[in-house]
C-alpha cells in the first residue's frame, strides 16, 4: 500500500520561506561584494530578517551558500533534464540534452559559481562541500556516458570520454564565449552540442 507523503506544516513553510528570502539577498551581496566581505549583518539588513533569525536557521555563512547553490540547482532544473537525458538511448540526443541543462546552469547561475570558487578559496568549509558538489557532478557524468561507450570514436576510453566532458563543459569557456566575446546563450549550447558529440563520439 503506497504511503502519502505529509505535507510540510505552517512552521515548515515559513522556515523554508525564511530560508530561501535569506538565500536571494545573499546571493544579490555575494555576487556585488564577494562572499567573504559580505557580512551576516549586511545579509541580514538585505533581507529584512534579524541576525539571530538567520544564525538559527543556518548557523554559519557557508550555509547559506549552500542555500543559495540549492536554489540555483531547483530554478535550472537540471534534475528533470538529467532523469529525462538517462531515458534517452541515442547518444547524440543524451548529449544534446547535457548541452542543454550545461547552457542552462551557466545561463542561471554564472554568478553562483564563481562565488563558490571565490569563497572556496577562503573557506576550507566552502573549500569541501565545492569540492563534493564536483565529484558528485562527475560520478552523475559518468554514469551519463557509461551507457554511450559502444558509440565513443576509436580509441577513446570513458575515462578519456569524462575527461573531453569536463573539460567542454567548465564555466570558463562558456565565461569566454558568452560574457566576453558576447554570443548568444542559444549559440553557446550549440556549439557545446556539436563538439560534445564530435568529441565523443566522432560524428558531426
Amino acid at each position: 500500500m503506497a504511503q502519502l507523503k505529509s505535507r510540510p506544516s505552517h512552521r515548515q513553510r515559513q522556515a523554508q520561506a525564511t530560508r530561501e528570502a535569506v538565500a536571494v539577498a545573499a546571493r544579490r551581496l555575494f555576487a556585488d561584494r564577494g562572499y567573504v566581505p559580505t557580512t551576516v549583518e549586511a545579509i541580514a539588513e538585505e533581507a529584512d530578517i534579524p541576525v539571530p533569525t538567520i544564525y538559527s536557521a543556518f548557523g554559519a555563512k557557508p550555509a547559506i551558500l549552500e542555500e543559495v547553490r540549492r536554489l540555483w540547482v531547483r530554478d535550472t532544473e537540471v534534475v528533470e533534464l538529467y532523469s529525462e537525458a538517462m531515458k534517452l538511448s541515442d547518444a547524440r540526443a543524451r548529449l544534446s540534452v547535457a548541452a542543454h541543462w550545461t547552457r542552462r546552469q551557466f545561463e542561471l547561475g554564472y554568478d553562483v559559481i564563481a562565488m563558490h570558487q571565490d569563497a572556496a578559496r577562503a573557506d576550507p568549509r566552502v573549500a569541501e562541500s565545492w569540492r563534493l558538489a564536483l565529484a558528485g557532478r562527475e560520478t552523475a557524468v559518468g554514469e551519463l556516458l557509461r551507457p554511450l561507450s559502444q558509440k565513443f570514436k576509436p580509441g577513446l576510453s570513458r575515462t578519456g570520454a569524462l575527461d573531453l566532458y569536463v573539460t567542454l563543459t567548465v564555466p570558463e569557456i562558456y565565461r569566454t564565449l558568452v560574457v566576453e566575446r558576447g554570443w548568444t546563450v542559444e549559440r553557446y549550447e550549440r556549439w557545446l552540442a556539436a563538439a560534445l558529440i564530435r568529441e565523443l563520439l566522432g560524428a558531426r
